[in-house]
């Protein structure tokens, strides 16, 4: 058994050195003939590459698999870093939003403290709101102003930035105001900077939609909603809200009016516009002689 043993390790010696000889002759004639520049060498290279290569494809695909994975693996560092770069964008929008918000309520009461009014007829008087309706079908709030301090019904009422509602209903010390939110407020309102004029309705949610829009694909969210003016019970220009989209895709306004918070109210005094009598009067007033031809007439 031993001498069996030695001869087959005698055997297995030799016969390893030759195969590893004949591997590195025959990887050494593969270099050379690799390395020869020569046409014909070339045309023997370009027929071994083309008989070899399709059946090397089986080979060949754990290497194109991992470098595929490589390449999805850089892909999403790339997602993930753009994703962290939008949220870092979105979170500044958001404080740019909040920033502009600020400015805007405080221009409205720096506004308020310097009495600037665009309508130089309107006037105003500040209530107090002294209860609410709290009822979910009618939605207003009671001043205490009435007719002692010449509320009239029908003047609009607003918080200072936005329009709240209408007085509806005078006592002798309180008035009653239908809240823009109440199934009865219709406000004819311009949608800015399209022009478009609307009807804004309350449906007694806290973003009254928007109807009868002539061209509603020239309104987008975000566009600014004043009164028109319409029909002569709101003075034109007031600030009512913006527009926005529910999740059916219907416009509506969101009031910019603070209703989580009203504790003064302010009536403005608007008695309808002036009618024209003379447009000629507007660009050239009358001169004397014409006034006292007209004042010596009745005497005639």
């Amino acid at each position: 058994m031993a001498k069996d043993r030695s001869n087959g390790e005698d055997y297995t010696g030799p016969l390893r050195r030759l195969l590893m000889g004949v591997l590195l002759l025959c990887l050494l004639a593969i270099f050379l003939v690799w390395r020869i520049d020569s046409p014909r060498v070339e045309r023997f290279r370009a027929q071994v590459t083309d008989a070899l290569a399709p059946n090397l494809e089986w080979a060949m695909a754990p290497v194109t698999g991992f470098v595929n994975l490589i390449r999805d693996f850089q892909s999403y560092q790339r997602l993930s870093e753009q994703n962290r770069e939008l949220r870092s964008e979105l979170r500044q929008m958001q404080a740019w939003k909040e920033a502009a918000l600020q400015l805007e309520q405080e221009n409205a009461r720096l506004l308020d403290l310097n009495n600037v009014r665009l309508d130089p007829r309107l006037t105003y008087i500040t209530g107090v709101v002294l209860a609410d309706s709290g009822s979910p079908f009618r939605q207003s709030v009671l001043l205490n102003v009435g007719a002692r301090d010449g509320i009239m019904d029908g003047w609009a009422t607003m918080d200072g930035i936005g329009l709240v509602g209408r007085i509806s209903g005078v006592g002798k010390n309180t008035a009653r105001v239908i809240l823009l939110t109440d199934t009865t407020s219709r406000i004819p309102a311009t949608v800015q900077p399209s022009g478009q004029v609307a009807m804004i309705s309350g449906d007694n949610t806290a973003a009254p939609p928007v109807e009868f829009l002539e061209n509603p694909d020239l309104v987008r969210p975000g566009d600014r909603v004043i009164s028109s003016g319409d029909g002569g019970v709101f003075p034109a220009g007031l600030l009512i809200g913006q527009i926005a989209a529910d999740p059916a895709g219907r416009l509506r306004v969101r009031l910019a009016a603070d209703y989580e918070r009203l504790e003064f109210l302010r009536v403005l005094r608007h008695h309808g516009a002036e009618p024209i009598a003379d447009p000629s009067q507007i660009v050239k007033p009358a001169q004397g002689g014409e006034t006292s031809d007209i004042s010596e007439a009745p005497d005639g």
